[in-house]
C-alpha cells in the first residue's frame, strides 16, 4: 500500500517550522530584485499608513489648539439689533452694568472683559500718519483672551481705577514704529490729541490672521480711559470666561438670560461660544483621516495582489521542485506553509520597512522646526505590522493551497 503524500518522515516534527523558515528565506535571497519589487507596494503601503494617521492626528489636534488657544471657555456676547419686524426702536446696546449683573447672578463667570473699538490716526514722524485700531478693554482682557505679552507688561487694576493713559501695543505695530517690540515701552502716542504711554507689547497665542478683533495696528487701552473718547458707555461686545470648560454650554443659557432679562423683549442678542466649532473641528479632522485610511488601504489592497501574483508566478516556476518535496516526504501542509512563509515574509520585510519611514519622517521634522511637534502614534505602527501581516496571510493563501494541492507525480514530470 503506497504512504501517503500527507505523511511526516519519521523523527521530524510535522509542521517543521524551522525548515519552512529556512526554504522561505532562501528563497528569497536567490530572488532578491523580484521580491524587493514586490515589497516595494508594502513599504509605501504601510508608510501611507502611517503617515495617514499621523496626518489626521496633528490636523486635528492643530485646529483643536487654535481654537483653544483663542478660548475654549469662552463666551461672548454682541448686541444684534431689535427685532427683525421692529424697525423703529431705539439702540438697546451692552452695557458695562450687564457684565456686573452676569457675575452676580452667574458664579461659574470668573472674569469678563468688554471691549469698544475706535479709529484713530497717529503722527509717526516725517508728517506721516498712521491708522490704528484703539480698543477699550478691562485689565482681565489679557487672560480672558489668552495674550501673550512680549515686553514691558499689561496695564492693571491700578490704572484702571485711576483713568490712567497708558496702552499697549501689539507687536507689529511696535515693530513698524519702533523697530522691535523691545523699543516700544516708555513711548508716547497721541490719542485725539491725548497723550498716551506705551507700557508694553502683546500679541494672540495663535495666528487668527485679523479674523478676531485684534489687528495688526492695534492698542489697547483701559476701557475707563476711552470715556474721553464717546458719549455713551457702551460696549460692542463682552467676553466671558469660564473656569471650567464643561461649563461653558451651560454657562451660555445663563449669560442669555441674564442679558435679555435686561433689556427690552423684542432687543436681539447673539451670545456664543467655540464649542460648536471644537466639534464641527473634530468632525472634519476625522472625516478626513477616514479618507486617507480609505486610499492607504487601496494601496495596501494593490501591494497584496501584487503578493499573490508574484507567489503564484513562484508556484509555477518551481513545480519540479515542490515534486521533488513530496517525494521526499514533504506533507501538504507543509508545502502550503512554506509558499504562506513567504508571501507573508515578503509584506513583513515590506511592512517594518514602511514603520520605519512612516515614524522617521515626522519625527524628522522636529530637526528642522524646534516649535513644530508633530505626535507620532505608537498605536499606528502596532495596526501597520499587523495588516501587514493579514495582507501577506490573505493573499498568499490562494498560491500556497495552489502549491499544496499539486500532484508530485505530475510536478515530477514538468519539465
Amino acid at each position: 500500500m503506497a504512504t501517503s503524500t500527507t505523511t511526516a518522515s519519521p523523527g521530524r516534527s510535522p509542521l517543521a517550522f524551522g525548515e519552512i523558515l529556512s526554504f522561505s528565506y532562501d528563497t528569497f535571497c536567490q530572488n532578491k530584485v523580484r521580491f524587493a519589487l514586490t515589497a516595494l507596494g508594502m513599504v509605501i503601503g504601510t508608510a501611507s499608513l502611517i503617515l495617514v494617521v499621523t496626518i489626521g492626528m496633528t490636523g486635528r489636534q492643530y485646529i483643536l489648539n487654535q481654537i483653544q488657544a483663542i478660548g475654549a471657555n469662552l463666551v461672548f456676547a454682541e448686541y444684534e439689533g431689535g427685532a427683525p419686524r421692529i424697525t423703529a426702536t431705539a439702540p438697546d446696546p451692552l452695557t458695562v452694568a450687564d457684565i456686573d449683573a452676569v457675575r452676580a447672578q452667574v458664579p461659574a463667570v470668573v472674569s469678563a472683559s468688554p471691549f469698544m473699538n475706535l479709529n484713530e490716526r497717529i503722527s509717526v514722524g516725517n508728517g506721516k500718519q498712521q491708522d490704528i485700531l484703539v480698543l477699550g478693554v478691562y485689565p482681565e482682557y489679557r487672560a480672558v483672551r489668552n495674550l501673550t505679552v512680549l515686553s514691558g507688561r499689561f496695564f492693571d487694576q491700578e490704572d484702571y481705577l485711576a483713568r490712567n493713559k497708558v496702552g499697549v501695543i501689539t507687536d507689529k505695530l511696535a515693530r513698524k514704529l519702533y523697530g522691535s517690540p523691545e523699543a516700544a515701552p516708555g513711548r508716547v502716542l497721541k490719542l485725539s490729541g491725548l497723550p498716551f504711554t506705551v507700557i508694553g507689547t502683546f500679541k494672540e497665542s495663535v495666528e487668527t490672521f485679523g479674523q478676531s478683533e485684534v489687528q495688526d495696528n492695534t492698542m489697547a487701552i483701559p476701557y475707563s480711559v476711552t470715556r474721553s473718547f464717546m458719549d455713551t458707555p457702551v460696549v460692542r461686545q463682552i467676553y466671558f470666561s469660564v473656569a471650567d470648560p464643561s461649563m461653558v454650554v451651560p454657562v451660555t443659557a445663563q449669560i442669555r438670560s441674564v442679558i435679555q432679562a435686561r433689556h427690552r423683549p423684542e432687543s436681539v442678542y447673539n451670545i456664543e461660544n467655540f464649542t460648536q466649532l471644537l466639534q464641527l473641528a473634530d468632525r472634519s479632522a476625522t472625516a478626513l483621516t477616514l479618507v486617507l485610511l480609505l486610499v492607504a488601504a487601496v494601496v495596501l489592497l494593490v501591494s497584496g495582489i501584487g503578493i499573490m501574483n508574484i507567489m503564484l508566478a513562484t508556484v509555477s516556476a518551481r513545480i519540479r521542485e515542490i515534486g521533488i518535496r513530496k517525494a521526499l516526504g514533504a506533507t501538504n501542509r507543509e508545502i502550503r506553509f512554506q509558499f504562506l512563509a513567504e508571501a507573508i515574509l515578503i509584506s513583513l520585510v515590506g511592512g517594518v520597512i514602511g514603520i520605519v519611514i512612516g515614524l522617521a519622517i515626522p519625527f524628522s521634522v522636529r530637526f528642522f522646526f524646534d516649535d513644530f511637534h508633530i505626535p507620532i502614534s505608537g498605536l499606528s505602527a502596532i495596526i501597520a505590522i499587523i495588516v501587514s501581516s493579514l495582507v501577506g496571510i490573505i493573499f498568499g493563501t490562494v498560491p500556497a493551497t495552489r502549491a499544496a494541492q499539486m500532484d508530485p507525480v505530475e510536478s515530477l514530470r514538468y519539465e
